[in-house]
């Protein structure tokens, strides 16, 4: 009779422990193979699985709203980093792929060049448009590093205005953008000179967003809650703050205003919160901005959220900080 021989022995399945980490397909488990036979490759597992995305921001932000975006950054008080925040964040947006013509409206005390690097390339300014001296295109400032950004200043230091420079000439400005051979760009940022006065008056004029910031301290709120209302009177409903320079020690023990008290105060929707950098200093003076930094500081990294938060027209909320709790001491169960 012929019997029937299995030349693989039958060998029982490994157990799988559900409760230990290692996969099932790892296993110490080897099966016999006869002599005449040679054991086949070990097969490697394939995932199909795919990383959606690990990190918040490494996408492309969709732009919201109609171009160009005219947005005014101001706040009122001076020193609490308006030009710096007009130099990061306009470089963050052209590093997204955006194109931006920052227009430092301060006409006394410009600084946006410097922060910029662009200080010895500024030749014409807008005043010498406006008296038919060069072209506008001649005017703009085309930086180097990145050339969608583009920079404008009203005019030079020590040089006189016109009687009848006023915000029509900014909005002339904004429709001779829109109306250029090369394309109009995305966004027009306007850094506001400080002061609710006539360089107020005329930066805000062509804007439909605004951007306060403000640092934690009662002169500063103060300044920009009158600045809010001013906007508002003016038909400017899209206000957005960026609370800068904020300190956690500090507001750990009680010495500085929390980023939540500071919302509530004013009452307006938050771009964005900057740490205290040191490395502030260090830019400004280099005319190299923080988000050009490599690797990057926290206060860059936070210009860069806030940007990405501009472009799409969306906002942070602001949450409570634990505080440390307190050591309780003996008497601490008689209300001491």
């Amino acid at each position: 009779m012929l019997s029937l021989h299995n030349p693989f022995p039958t060998t029982p399945k490994p157990s799988i422990n559900l409760n230990n980490s290692t996969p099932p397909f790892s296993t110490t488990f080897k099966p016999h193979f006869p002599n005449t036979l040679k054991p086949p490759k070990p097969h490697k597992p394939h995932f199909t699985t795919r990383t959606q995305s690990l990190l918040q921001y490494n996408r492309k932000p969709q732009l919201a709203g109609e171009t160009p975006r005219v947005v005014v950054i101001t706040s009122g008080k001076g020193g609490v980093g308006k030009t710096t925040t007009t130099a990061n964040v306009g470089l963050s947006l052209a590093r997204l792929g955006f194109s931006v013509v920052a227009v430092d409206a301060d006409v006394g005390l410009r600084n946006l060049d410097l922060l910029l690097g662009l200080e010895n390339r500024v030749n014409y300014t807008l005043v010498e448009v406006l008296n038919g001296d060069c072209r506008l295109d001649q005017a703009l400032v085309r930086d180097k590093r990145w050339s969608n950004f583009e920079l404008l200043c009203i005019s030079k230091p020590r040089s006189k205005l016109p009687i009848g420079f006023g915000g029509k000439a900014l909005v002339w400005l904004v429709d001779a953008l829109k109306s250029r051979q090369e394309g109009s760009p995305d966004f027009i940022i306007i850094d506001c000179p400080a002061g609710i006065d006539a360089g107020f008056i005329t930066a805000i004029t062509p804007a439909n967003e605004a951007v306060l910031v403000t640092t934690p301290d009662i002169t500063s709120l103060r300044d920009a809650d009158r600045v809010t209302g001013l906007l508002e009177c003016d038909g400017i409903r899209d206000i957005k703050m960026i609370v800068n320079r904020v300190r956690t020690d500090m507001i750990k023990g009680e010495d500085m205003m929390s980023v939540l008290d500071v919302q509530e105060m004013l009452g307006l929707s938050l771009l964005g919160v900057i740490p205290e950098d040191s490395e502030v200093i260090r830019s400004t003076n280099r005319g190299y901005p923080l988000v050009l930094n490599k690797p990057p500081t926290l206060a860059g990294l936070a210009f860069e959220q806030a940007a990405w938060r501009l472009v799409e027209q969306d906002s942070m909320k602001a949450v409570m900080m634990e505080e440390e709790p307190k050591k309780r001491g003996f008497f601490s169960f008689f209300g001491g």
